[in-house]
């Protein structure tokens, strides 16, 4: 995943070295996935005039397309921590033994049917979609040479608003699934802001503010069908 965001973020956007999607010779991945999302853009800026719009309303359709793997990590999380009393005690027993420690945790995992890094899942998806966003900017020009607010869609944020948002929405998405109470994919909620930050330096505005539009709808929608959120907000009501 690493390699693949540092390929997008390695160089300035330079719209001259790519060309506009023809869907009678475009290839697999441009025709069912950058093309389409392209059109979406395109369409919903036709009825709502504003580039940066299309952008949440993407957003918000990709966010519920990919609903069923946030419920599989919500289940997910919810069993780590119905195991943590148990991981706790493991932890105490071999702490002076890490290989034994690593086995033994592994081993209530599998006796549980628990994926550690399940987690991770609607993080690691966003990748694909990523590069297609990038694609889809970079080969319209409409949306290339857009402005929303103060910023150039097509264009790195001059005044690195979006790059802070985006690394503070990605570390605060990780406390909201939970990430912090899973030790395999703890260190993951504190690389991937940093990592996300460095990367917006040179991203599209379009494709940042995508990301931070993402991030925001999944804390909202954790607020309002996550059971471990409604449980304390039930019990900070009696």
């Amino acid at each position: 995943m690493a390699a693949a965001l540092f390929t997008l973020g390695g160089c300035a956007p330079n719209p001259e070295q790519f060309k506009p999607i023809d869907p009678k010779t475009a290839g697999f991945w441009d025709l069912y996935f950058v093309y389409p999302l392209q059109r979406l853009l395109d369409t919903t800026y036709e009825v709502l005039g504003s580039y940066g719009l299309a952008i949440l309303v993407a957003t918000v359709l990709i966010r519920l397309l990919i609903l069923p793997l946030t419920l599989k990590q919500m289940k997910s999380s919810r069993a780590m921590q119905a195991l943590q009393p148990e991981m706790q005690k493991i932890r105490e027993k071999y702490k002076n033994n890490q290989q034994k420690l690593q086995e033994e945790t592994m081993k209530l995992f599998q006796k549980h049917n628990v994926n550690p890094l399940a987690g991770c899942l609607p993080i690691l998806i966003q990748l694909p979609i990523l590069i297609a966003f990038y694609q889809a900017i970079m080969t319209d020009q409409h949306i290339f040479k857009a402005s929303f607010l103060w910023m150039k869609l097509g264009q790195a944020d001059p005044y690195f608003v979006l790059p802070v948002l985006a690394a503070v929405t990605t570390y605060l998405q990780s406390i909201v699934m939970g990430m912090g109470d899973n030790p395999q994919a703890r260190a993951f909620m504190y690389i991937m802001p940093i990592m996300i930050f460095v990367l917006s330096l040179s991203f599209p505005a379009a494709l940042a503010l995508y990301w931070v539009y993402s991030n925001l709808f999944t804390m909202v929608q954790y607020y309002f069908i996550g059971d471990k959120f409604k449980a304390k907000r039930e019990g900070a009501t009696r």
